[in-house]
């Protein structure tokens, strides 16, 4: 009822603004109006919907999201907390079963470790998903379909995993593993060209994170509003269309989910990488 009713908000909004159809179609209007690189077709927003899709707001459309989805997680966390009871009532239990696998799928792969780094993976998941998520919710958007946000989000991981290699190996120890680990003569012969490859490999998994989560969050917002852009241009002289966009919402649910968790899966392992070779193996 609630992605019908989604269909309704979004269609009669079209009706009433030839720009927006525009948007849900591709067209010119949809450049401006959902700060998506390369004006792949998408719904229109509460943003773009407020300002009529022009004006310097729509460029920070990501970032407005973003922080609005980042606000919402401190609300939940610090409601919980302060309301934290030895019995939980249904919401501290929803939010403690969520955090209770998150940490069980990180300790599978970080074993003793997984304490200290469950406040950012976990962090990291749940802010990826409901960044993917929102895109699906009426008049929402989703983050993740721009590259500058994916980005950001694995620069971070990046960083965060060097510095966890800096920390816990020491730096000689983290120069030595990025050179290969050489042993013997033949390795260490062999880390003028290892080296550099190592480098090379370091930096280029921030690369692949953010490309894998923004080219399947796009690709999957834009099949939605293409379905949406369909129902409307079958029925023309409807109030309402079509929606022939339900379908691909579970697809999209479940895409969106897959996504979060394997930015989070391969971010953890990019730590685990990092770790000292006697608590670790690679």
């Amino acid at each position: 009822m609630l992605l019908y009713y989604g269909q309704v908000i979004t269609v009669t909004a079209a009706r009433f603004g030839p720009w927006l159809v525009a948007t849900a179609s591709g067209g010119e209007a949809g450049e401006h109006s959902g700060g998506h690189e390369g004006g792949a077709p998408h719904l229109p927003n509460l943003v773009s919907l407020l300002t009529g899709g022009h004006g310097p707001v729509n460029e920070w459309v990501n970032v407005i999201f973003a922080l609005a989805v980042a606000l919402f997680m401190v609300i939940v966390a610090m409601s919980v907390y302060r309301k934290r009871q030895m019995i939980p009532g249904p919401f501290q239990n929803a939010i403690e079963m969520m955090v209770e696998g998150m940490y069980n799928f990180i300790y599978s792969i970080l074993g003793n470790d997984t304490k200290k780094y469950l406040p950012f993976l976990g962090t990291l998941f749940f802010y990826i998903l409901i960044n993917n998520w929102i895109g699906m919710i009426p008049l929402g958007h989703s983050p993740s379909t721009s590259l500058s946000i994916t980005a950001s989000l694995a620069i971070l991981v990046f960083l965060y995993a060097q510095w966890t290699g800096i920390q816990r190996l020491g730096i000689g120890s983290y120069l030595h593993h990025l050179a290969g680990s050489p042993v013997d003569v033949i390795g260490w012969c062999m880390v003028p060209l290892m080296f550099p490859v190592h480098v090379i490999g370091e930096l280029a998994k921030p690369f692949s994170l953010s490309l894998r989560l923004f080219g399947n969050i796009t690709g999957e917002d834009t099949l939605i509003a293409v379905f949406v852009g369909l129902g409307i241009a079958i029925l023309a002289f409807s109030p309402v269309g079509i929606p022939l966009q339900l379908p691909f919402y579970f697809l999209g649910l479940l895409l969106s989910t897959i996504q979060a968790l394997v930015f989070t899966l391969l971010s953890t392992i990019y730590i685990l990488m990092m770790l000292p070779h006697e608590e670790h193996a690679h």
